[in-house]
C-alpha cells in the first residue's frame, strides 16, 4: 500500500499501524498533490516494485467557509478547485497511463453527495464534486473497452477533519454541525472503497451514496434535540 498526504509524520505512524494490524507493506509518499511537478517527481522516484499500481483513491478533497457565491474568498476558491478537481485530474493522468498498458486497474473517486445537489454556501464546493461525478463518468466511458473500473463513491455526513476545515478551524463549530445526528465515519467510508474494490473482476461498482441512517438528502437531515 501506497501512502500519500503532506504531513510526513501522519504518513510514519499511519505506516506503522497498518503493518502490524494487517501484516503488510506500506511505502510512505509524502508531497502535495495540488504540486503537479512535485506529483511527477515523487511518482517518477517510486521504487520498481511500487510503480504498478492496482488500485487508486482520489480521496484528498476540502471545503473552506459557507459564504454565498458572490461573496467568497478568491484565494480559498483556489485552493478548493485546486485539491478538489485538478490535483485529481493530475494524479490519475499520472498513474491511468500504467494501469491501460498493464490491462488492469480500478479507479476510486470521493465524491460527496453534494455533487448531486447545491446546498446554501457550498456552490462552489458542490461544483467541484459534481466535477468529480463528470470525471469518473467520463473516464469510465474513455476506459469502457479494457479490464480497468471507475468508482465514484458520494458520501453524506462523514465526521473527520473536513468540518473543521469548512469552518476554518473552529473545532466548536464543527462539532455542532455534527450534534443531535451519528454521522458516518471514516472507517464507514473506507470499508466501502474495500467492497468496491473487492467485487469481482466483470462487476463495476460504477457509484455508491452512502449516507447516515438520518440523513436524507444533502440538505435534509433528522438531529434529535437534546433533554
Amino acid at each position: 500500500m501506497i501512502l500519500n498526504a503532506r504531513t510526513v509524520s501522519k504518513l510514519e505512524d499511519l505506516k506503522v499501524e497498518l503493518e502490524q494490524a494487517y501484516g503488510i507493506r506500506v511505502f510512505v509518499l509524502p508531497f502535495d498533490v495540488r504540486d503537479r511537478t512535485l506529483a511527477v517527481k515523487q511518482l517518477e522516484s517510486l521504487p520498481d516494485e511500487w510503480k504498478p499500481i492496482d488500485v487508486l483513491v482520489n480521496n484528498a478533497g476540502l471545503v473552506i467557509g459557507l459564504d454565498k457565491e458572490f461573496e467568497g474568498d478568491l484565494d480559498e476558491w483556489d485552493v478548493v478547485i485546486d485539491t478538489n478537481i485538478k490535483a485529481l485530474l493530475c494524479i490519475t493522468r499520472l498513474i491511468v497511463p500504467g494501469m491501460v498498458k498493464r490491462g488492469k486497474g480500478h479507479i476510486i473517486n470521493i465524491g460527496s453527495i453534494a455533487g448531486d445537489a447545491a446546498y446554501p454556501g457550498g456552490s462552489v464546493y458542490c461544483a467541484t464534486k459534481a466535477a468529480v461525478k463528470a470525471l469518473s463518468d467520463g473516464l469510465r466511458i474513455d476506459l469502457v473497452d479494457t479490464a480497468l473500473r471507475v468508482t465514484n463513491i458520494k458520501p453524506g455526513m462523514v465526521e473527520t477533519n473536513f468540518s473543521v476545515v469548512r469552518y476554518r478551524g473552529d473545532k466548536r463549530a464543527a462539532d455542532d454541525f455534527y450534534a443531535g445526528i451519528r454521522p458516518l465515519s471514516g472507517d464507514d467510508v473506507a470499508e466501502t472503497v474495500y467492497f468496491a474494490a473487492s467485487a469481482p473482476a466483470h462487476v463495476q461498482i460504477a457509484e455508491v451514496l452512502l449516507m447516515p441512517t438520518n440523513q436524507a438528502t444533502g440538505t435534509i437531515s433528522y438531529r434529535k434535540r437534546k433533554e
